[in-house]
């Protein structure tokens, strides 16, 4: 069924029963539920299965190197803060290549939507491990097993007291979109870790084991106590789906642009004023 934000000049290059698909229409179900202008919507990602994403969307796009999505998009939003601006990516690609920047766009708190697909394996160079693969996770590489702690990103953004803090499955779409969609309507930097299968290169963390290993917050649950927050991302005999943290304070692009909202382009230079700082050297 065709979609008001699919492309139509290109094929969907992934396999059949992988967990991008699913993401894929959550994320243009959202923007149309919101009714996203084209012209003002970009998606940066890196490289990498997840990765292709945006090509398959019809928005503006910026594909960058491996795990540079977030540097770019940063820029994106402080340039022009009337973007609606998403990271979109892997976890090897986001977590791994992009690890160092995953913690400072949580630091600087930029009003991105920061979309992370789980599958804990690396698919497009198929099948090692990632950094979130579970200790024992056996693949061609890593032949023994793996030996490291996983990464934790929901533990990780919360320590650096992300504004939004999420985690969702795709076989549970329902749910996952509407997470995601609170996601976009955040004020600030906003992680949603998807939790996907690769049915390719990761037999163990199947559609069935992501279902049999997560539970939903309940409607008790709240979202604005960080330290339950903490609790919960540290829980994993069974992973919690939803919202875990969310708080809003000043983002990146107010501080920086002091409140201006009209991208750098449409701003006139006083050519003067520059040519006698130059001058001043």
């Amino acid at each position: 069924m065709n979609h008001p934000f699919d492309r139509q000049d290109v094929d969907v290059a992934w396999c059949p029963g992988c967990g991008n698909f699913g993401i894929l229409q959550l994320i243009k179900e959202v923007l149309d539920e919101l009714q996203a202008d084209r012209r003002s919507t970009v998606i940066v990602s890196g490289i990498g299965q997840a990765a292709k994403t945006p090509y398959y969307i019809d928005v503006n796009m910026f594909g960058v190197l491996h795990g540079r999505a977030l540097p770019v998009a940063t820029a994106l939003k402080a340039a022009n803060p009337e973007l609606m601006v998403i990271a979109e990516g892997g976890d090897g690609d986001m977590y791994g290549e992009g690890g160092n920047h995953f913690l400072h766009a949580i630091r600087r708190n930029v009003d991105i939507v920061h979309i992370v697909h789980n599958n804990m394996v690396y698919g497009l160079t198929k099948g090692q491990a990632s950094p979130t693969s579970q200790k024992g996770f056996t693949t061609k590489v890593q032949v023994d097993g793996v030996g490291s702690e996983p990464f934790n990103p929901l533990a990780v953004a919360l320590a650096l007291k992300a504004g939004f803090v999420s985690r969702v499955n795709i076989g549970n779409a329902v749910h996952a979109k509407e997470v995601l969609k609170a996601a976009f309507l955040h004020p600030g930097y906003s992680l949603v870790d998807i939790f996907q299968p690769c049915v390719t290169f990761n037999k163990t963390n199947t559609y069935q084991w992501f279902k049999e290993n997560t539970y939903v917050l309940d409607g008790s649950y709240d979202p604005t106590d960080i330290g339950a927050a903490m609790n919960k991302a540290l829980e994993t005999a069974s992973m919690p789906l939803g919202i875990l943290y969310r708080n809003i304070s000043s983002t990146f692009e107010q501080r920086i642009r002091r409140g201006a909202t009209e991208p750098l382009y449409s701003i006139k230079h006083d050519t003067a004023q520059i040519q006698g700082l130059f001058e001043g050297y």
